[in-house]
């Protein structure tokens, strides 16, 4: 930056843009100005007739013929040659986005300190002052900032010395006498000590903090190392395992194959041993019969009556097996055996494979999670619930997707099933629930709100099939009179807000099963703590001939 004792930069500054002299010129007045400058300010006021200088208001008739000042050209380079010495790297040029000096003309230096006091940034020449004049060095001195306007009343435009503890925040000492007259006020700097040394207890507690966290993440690690070498172990485990598995089916069907290969083998020879025997027969009785065809021609007596006895005596017949009157023989009872042996495999696999994933589902990583609270928590675990009508009771009509039940007048035209309810107008859900999950019901009538294992009876007496009157089922009964719940035949009576639509979280893991009324708010029912040992199906009954309809909602 240029010093004063040699230029003043002020001087050689276009009072137009305010910076250095650009091919500067100068009108008829004295004033000068860049060129761009003047030109530009005179054609944005082409209507006027006549020209006039910015500064001085000097008016011109016709428009001033504008010749470059050589003389000011060269002052203004040595200006810039001074500024480009004086501005050491110690003192850069200030760039967009940095805080600049205030003080400084033309091209403005970047600030390093800003005065709370003074309300101004300084570069570090112009800074001097506040390290020099003892009035200046009681002044509160700050990393530079732009954020300076914030400890300004925006109302009486003074800087915010006070703290009002009633209203919580800073203000001037106009406000003080003013809106905030009475209230419970001291000075920012003793507020400010007093934070300062809560902010010490604060930091003492984060700190705490980050190191209870950093131990957690260590803990956590291990816990996913230890995860997945487990993980990896069980995987190649059950991996040998079901190859054991496939080996010893393979080998099953292989000896299978070998059986019944064998007992062809054996069969079929016999077969053609007893073919061989039938041909050779056949052969000796068609030669008796061309001899005797042949003596029937004779016409000679004698040779006629002394070959006759001998050609006419049959040997005897062979004891061989009859082929009569017998079944066309089949392997159909083996392929059924094998069938019913694959079905058995099937079922087992089947079961087993409820056991596994549950197994599965139940080795976690992470600690236990907080259990929901707000019915936006709940939303978190939503799940798509569609009903099965392969087990829908012949008194039920499902709609919208099968999501919804409705309680018929009469019986519906529905195949049979094995999976169909036969005594119970109940209904279950398609897939099985395990894990977090959550849904809602809106229903009408009177309707059972159910979970249930999928071997629940679907024939039989009342208490085998009916939803919460064994230990297969749990059920929420809901109808004008309330609300009622039951499990293994046990009722418990319950008082809650009513509502027609039900809210019902499962958590699968931990065993726990809960029902909510659903309105403006959301209050619980109803909670169950046990044990599940199955995926739970979703499902609905309706016990009364009044009618009823229950619909899973959409929570999408």
């Amino acid at each position: 930056m240029a010093q004063k004792g040699i230029f003043d930069q002020e001087k050689l500054s276009c009072s137009i843009c305010l910076d250095l002299l650009k091919d500067p010129v100068t009108i008829s007045c004295g004033h000068s100005y860049c060129m761009s400058c003047i030109k530009d300010y005179w054609d944005e006021k082409l209507e006027e007739k006549t020209h006039s200088c910015p500064q001085c208001r000097q008016s011109f008739t016709e428009r001033p013929v504008l010749v470059k000042n050589t003389i000011l050209a060269e002052l203004v380079e040595e200006v810039k040659k001074v500024g480009l010495q004086a501005a050491s790297p110690d003192e850069p040029y200030a760039e967009p986005g940095d805080v600049t000096c205030d003080f400084c003309l033309g091209k403005k230096l970047k600030a390093c300190k800003s005065c709370l006091v003074c309300m101004a940034s300084f570069c570090e020449q112009h800074l001097q002052p506040h390290y020099n004049v003892a009035l200046l060095k009681k002044h509160k001195l700050v990393e530079a900032t732009l954020k300076l306007q914030e400890n300004v009343c925006s109302r009486h435009d003074e800087v915010m010395k006070i703290f009002c503890r009633t209203d919580q925040k800073c203000i001037c000492y106009l406000c003080s006498m003013d809106d905030h007259k009475g209230h419970d006020m001291v000075s920012a700097a003793a507020e400010r000590a007093d934070r300062q040394t809560e902010l010490g207890a604060s930091r003492q507690k984060l700190q705490q903090r980050v190191r209870d966290r950093e131990k957690d993440v260590k803990v956590l690690q291990q816990r996913v190392k230890a995860f997945n070498q487990s993980a990896d172990a069980a995987v190649r485990d059950s991996e040998e395992i079901f190859t054991d598995l496939i080996r010893l089916i393979k080998k099953r069907s292989s000896e299978v194959k070998q059986q019944i290969r064998s007992q062809q083998e054996a069969q079929v020879s016999q077969a053609k041993e007893l073919e061989e025997k039938l041909q050779q027969e056949i052969t000796e009785l068609q030669r008796k019969d061309t001899d005797l065809q042949q003596l029937s021609h004779s016409e000679d007596h004698l040779h006629f009556l002394n070959n006759y006895p001998s050609l006419s005596r049959l040997s005897e017949s062979q004891d061989l097996p009859s082929v009569e009157n017998r079944p066309l023989p089949s392997f159909e009872e083996v392929t059924a055996a094998v069938t019913e042996a694959r079905d058995k495999v099937n079922a087992v696999l089947s079961e087993e494979g409820t056991k596994i994933s549950l197994a599965v589902t139940e080795v976690d990583v992470l600690p236990l999670q907080v259990e929901p609270r707000t019915r936006a928590d709940f939303m978190k675990y939503s799940c798509q619930i569609t009903l099965d009508p392969n087990t829908v009771n012949k008194r039920l009509s499902l709609s919208n997707r099968n999501r919804k039940a409705i309680l018929m007048a009469a019986d519906q035209s529905y195949s049979v099933l094995s999976d169909r309810f036969i005594e119970r107008w109940q209904v279950l859900s398609k897939d099985g629930l395990t894990g977090r999950c959550y849904w809602e019901v809106e229903w009408s009538g009177d309707a059972d709100i159910a979970v249930a294992y999928k071997d629940i009876s679907r024939t039989g007496t009342r208490d085998e099939c009916g939803f919460g009157l064994n230990d297969k089922s749990w059920a929420l009964r809901c109808d004008s009179g309330g609300y009622t719940f039951k499990h293994n035949n046990i009722k418990s009576s319950i008082s809650g807000h009513w509502s027609s639509r039900i809210g019902v979280y499962l958590d699968h893991k931990e065993g726990t099963l809960s029902y909510y009324s659903i309105s403006e708010t959301m209050t619980l029912l109803h909670r169950v703590q046990t044990t599940f040992t199955q995926p739970l199906y979703p499902g609905f009954w309706f016990r009364s001939n009044t009618g009823g309809t229950a619909e899973l909602c959409d929570l999408s």
